[in-house]
């Protein structure tokens, strides 16, 4: 492991997997946290489920969101993916001093409102202001509560052999959308983020209680690929079929164009599931029905095998999908 903290530390692959198992988990390793979920399920009277995440996005506006509704987003999709409702968050912010009063307020607002399309309440917070150019103008750290309603099966966030995988939506809309007008790359019009909040969209799969849920995880940092290498075992595959991972028109262009993989890119609104065979197509429809699931696809299955996450090519050749390794593309939560 490097000596230094390096910008590769915070894209979601494997050197950021080596710091959370190499510093953080000797030093904070229980119950709680060890799972490594997005979510920790603890006790409170009955189970519920907290998370935390924190927000540097540059710029700080972009094509379909801001760095506000993204903390909103980001905090209670976490909550969603574990099973859970959301219901609380809170929001601090170190503010940089000479930022334009109007700009916070343009911020706090979508705070507010992408709060109030989620469902959940802002409850608690903390301001601190630091020297001038020393913090992007605005850091924004959020917790979140989430309860589990009664009957609810927490999901194992293990995958099983025989599953499928579903997404419920195009990939990669957010990275490309926050890359594009980083380095004012000039695509018209503008890639527009898919950052949403997602927890009425799990919600819907759980109003039939035939669904069957194994694992979901929204695909940030990393992007799908990231999601799927973690979910396979030492005996299962995971076999995607290329040409049925949707992918927006616009964005599939621009990730040629730039010699990127959708896979690699980051999400943040669009949720992976693994589910039973036999409540596949019960899911997709739920998923359907929904606003933010209209493009939800079956996209692949899982196998018994030995660890290894492939994707078939339209040709029928397949192609290894591995843990994405060094600085993807910083900064785009």
């Amino acid at each position: 492991m490097e000596s230094k903290i390096t910008l590769a530390h915070g894209s979601g692959g494997e050197k950021y997997r080596e710091l959370v198992q190499e510093i953080f988990l000797p030093a904070y390793s229980n119950e709680y946290l060890s799972p490594l979920t997005d979510s920790a399920i603890l006790e409170g009277g009955g189970k519920i489920a907290m998370t935390t995440d924190s927000y540097v996005v540059r710029p700080l506006f972009f094509p379909g969101g801001d760095i506000g509704s993204l903390a909103v987003s980001g905090t209670v999709n976490d909550l969603a993916v574990s099973g859970a409702l959301p219901k609380y968050i809170s929001v601090g912010m170190i503010l940089e001093a000479g930022l334009e009063m109007d700009v916070l307020k343009r911020i706090v607002d979508s705070i507010s409102n992408t709060a109030e399309k989620a469902g959940v309440k802002v409850v608690t917070g903390d301001t601190k202001v630091v020297e001038s150019k020393s913090a992007d103008e605005i850091f924004i750290n959020t917790a979140g509560v989430g309860i589990f309603p009664s009957g609810r099966i927490i999901p194992t966030q293990k995958i099983e052999a025989g599953d499928r995988i579903i997404i419920s939506g195009c990939m990669a809309s957010h990275g490309m959308a926050v890359m594009n007008a980083r380095n004012n790359l000039g695509f018209s019009p503008p890639i527009e983020s898919d950052a949403a909040p997602l927890g009425k969209l799990v919600d819907a799969i759980f109003m039939n209680e035939n669904n069957i849920i194994h694992a979901m995880r929204d695909p940030t940092r990393g992007g799908v690929a990231a999601t799927l290498c973690e979910w396979v075992t030492s005996t299962t595959d995971i076999i995607i079929y290329q040409g049925s991972v949707p992918v927006r028109p616009d964005v599939a262009a621009a990730c040629r164009l730039l010699g990127l993989d959708p896979l690699h890119i980051a999400n943040e609104g669009i949720i992976l599931f693994s589910v039973p065979e036999k409540c596949a197509d019960s899911v997709l429809a739920a998923l359907r029905k929904e606003e933010y699931g209209k493009d939800s696809a079956i996209i692949g299955e899982v196998r018994e095998g030995r660890g290894t996450v492939s994707a078939v090519t339209d040709f029928g050749s397949k192609i290894r999908i591995t843990m994405p390794n060094g600085e993807l593309l910083p900064r785009i939560c």
